[in-house]
């Protein structure tokens, strides 16, 4: 049975795991990853053959482990293969990168033994099929990610991204326990076939639907609980990094949609518009944040927050077509949000790759301190400008494909009912489609500052190619981010099975559409042809290439493209991140950064330079984060003299709460 081959295949994983260890001498890197690569492998081709082959999923196991009553139970639906595709797709490609990556790791032995049990937990948490399990699972990933964040803790600032993501886990697993015992009730039926077949009240589905944004959303990370992600992120080793990003932020919408689209049943129309309003501001502060940062892997961080935002807009948009019985057109919502789960498991995970071997060959993460890296790592430089296009949505990439079906779903909005999502719903196809430009121009500067122009310091002057195991990564998922924008019929026929075991409707099917076309709706309406689009693209470019070499003139002439009327040409004199940004910043950041200005002038005659410095707040860490932290400090300081009690009082004290807890089960409904 295919549950069972990925149930062990993640065993598997957790023996690499023990192993690296337990014997440090025979496991080495690259036979940690190489061993990884084949197990994800093999887990990958499961999934593909149950998503594209399969139409039986009759599939499912029981263990007598966990909870007494229930045991610990694991199922392959739809869903649960797509999202292990995900996982494994990313998992083997991190794998192949590790390969070459990790002989450049300081400290090995504090990240093989928990790679593989970090693949694992995504795995078992994809597989399981009842709350305990999954809730396990999920905690399991947290921790064995927590742990890989943690491998560098001797560096500036790592502890504390360590700390903050350590307490945000946390925190959004105790949001999933209570989501569970509230879908559970009474009887304490935890598994998933119980729970589907109960029928929660509005109110208490309400709840259900805020803790499970709460919990999946912190692990995602949902604006406002996105703190620990750009500080987790960076800190993490770059193929880490990249499953981070790529990977166990999908796992994460995974439970959302697990819980809210398969367990809650029904949903109601509102529910739409907080998680519509919720993706739109994500994916919008998350541009923007991602604009004012220097640290390349800080900038693709706060870019996973956009590209979250930009799924929910789908999740939203498939709950409110669903609520008012239009399936066929939440079926395009729905489509739209997994493509784009995929969609940014590749781009992201490859610029992750990109920025990876950007530090391995200069040192630097600091987009100040690089640029020229084109004439030194030209691979690396076109396989990072992939990615750069397919994340702003440019066509043929792929990005563009998900984004496009998005606002197609969009314009399904005027047939709904309900006036406040007649004006919400273009309102986040505003913020969609500003989110779109702003990270075109991100990633104009991305890719601007770090690889043309000249070198901004002797680190980046001196890199070199990264060896070819990096390479094959990067260059992999270059080819599948514009194979799946030139051929998204074939992707969106695939996520067909998903779309109808929550939906109970489909798109259409593409691949009987001529000349490879998708058409979501009707070819009334739209339709889009990426092949064409590829093609026309590489043909113009062609002829522009040939008529350049053809007509133009032989004689070469070369200079600095700017010197500011200087003979001796300095790198300074080049545009940098913080200059790039800042007519954005002037823009919007005093109402999103609390940005302050200040500049410095030497008096005439001194030969001391004149000083810029902008000084940018995270708003929602200061207004939200801070007075939490002050507030639980200071009750911790007033409890403390609880532990000074005598033994009377401690009594007393655990009787009454005894008494509390009967309370509780005697009122429960």
């Amino acid at each position: 049975m295919s549950v069972a081959t990925v149930f062990w295949g993640s065993v598997a994983l957790l023996a690499i795991g023990f192993l690296a260890a337990a014997a440090r001498r025979i496991m080495t890197a690259r036979v940690v990853y190489a061993a990884c690569l084949a197990a994800s492998t093999v887990l990958f081709g499961v999934a593909l053959r149950h998503l594209w082959f399969d139409g039986d999923w009759s599939y499912g196991m029981e263990l007598p482990l966990g909870l007494p009553w229930i045991g610990a139970r694991f199922s392959l639906d739809a869903l649960s293969a797509f999202f292990l595709l995900v996982v494994n797709l990313g998992a083997a490609a991190a794998s192949l990168y590790g390969l070459g990556y990790g002989v450049h790791e300081r400290a090995p032995h504090r990240v093989l033994p928990f790679y593989p049990a970090f693949l694992a937990g995504m795995n078992l948490v994809v597989l399981a099929d009842d709350a305990f399990t999954f809730l396990f699972a999920w905690e399991f990933m947290s921790l064995s990610s927590w742990a890989l964040v943690m491998a560098h803790h001797r560096e500036s600032d790592n502890a504390r991204a360590g700390y903050i993501y350590l307490v945000m886990a946390s925190f959004g697993t105790l949001s999933l326990l209570l989501a569970f015992g509230l879908l559970a009730g009474a009887d304490g039926g935890y598994a998933f076939d119980h729970i589907r077949s109960r029928d929660p009240s509005p109110l208490l589905a309400g709840l259900v639907l805020a803790l499970a944004l709460i919990g999946a959303g912190s692990k995602a990370g949902l604006v406002p609980l996105h703190v620990w992600l750009q500080l987790a992120h960076p800190a993490a080793p770059s193929h880490v990094s990249a499953l981070m990003s790529g990977v166990m932020t999908k796992v994460a919408v995974y439970g959302f949609i697990r819980i809210v689209f398969d367990l809650l049943g029904p949903p109601e129309w509102w529910w739409s518009a907080v998680v519509l309003g919720l993706g739109s501001l994500t994916s919008v502060l998350g541009v923007l944040y991602a604009l004012m940062q220097h640290d390349l892997k800080r900038l693709l961080a706060y870019h996973t927050v956009e590209n979250i935002g930009i799924i929910f807009i789908g999740l939203g948009l498939a709950l409110a077509f669903q609520a008012n019985g239009m399936t066929w057109a939440a079926a395009v919502g729905l489509t739209a949000a997994l493509f784009h789960v995929l969609n940014h498991s590749l781009f992201k995970s490859l610029l992750f790759f990109g920025s990876g071997a950007v530090l391995t060959a200069s040192g630097e993460r600091d987009m100040e301190h690089l640029g020229g890296l084109i004439h030194r790592m030209p691979l690396t430089a076109f396989a990072f400008l992939v990615g750069c296009a397919a994340i702003s949505a440019l066509p043929p990439l792929n990005g563009f494909v998900s984004e496009w079906l998005t606002f197609q779903a969009i314009l399904l909005s005027p047939e709904l009912p309900q006036w406040g999502l007649k004006f919400l719903i273009p309102a986040a196809g505003a913020t969609l489609a500003l989110s779109a430009a702003l990270a075109a121009a991100c990633f104009v500067k991305a890719f601007g500052v770090t690889f043309l122009g000249r070198a901004r310091s002797q680190a980046a002057a001196k890199a070199v190619e990264v060896d070819r195991f990096s390479l094959a990564a990067m260059f992999v998922f270059a080819a599948l981010c514009l194979l799946a924008g030139i051929l998204p019929g074939v992707v969106i026929d695939g996520l067909a099975p998903s779309i109808e075991l929550l939906l109970g409707d489909r798109m259409p099917v593409q691949a009987y559409v001529p000349w490879l076309s998708i058409v979501p709706i009707a070819e009334s309406r739209s339709s889009y042809n990426g092949l064409l689009v590829f093609v026309f693209i590489a043909a113009s470019t062609w002829i522009g290439i040939y008529v350049i070499h053809r007509w133009a003139s032989h004689a070469v002439r070369r200079s600095a493209p700017w010197d500011c009327g200087f003979p001796e040409t300095s790198p300074a004199t080049q545009y940098t991140a913080g200059s790039f940004t800042q007519p954005i910043r002037r823009v919007f950041g005093t109402v999103v950064f609390r940005a302050r200005e200040s500049v410095e002038m030497p008096p005439p005659g001194s030969i001391r330079p004149a000083r810029y410095h902008a000084d940018l707040r995270d708003l929602i860490w200061d207004v939200i984060y801070v007075p939490v932290a002050a507030a639980v400090n200071a009750l911790a300081d007033r409890l403390n003299h609880v532990q000074f009690l005598t033994i009377r009082r401690y009594l007393t004290l655990v009787f009454l709460v005894l008494v509390a807890l009967l309370l509780v089960l005697a009122l429960w409904p």
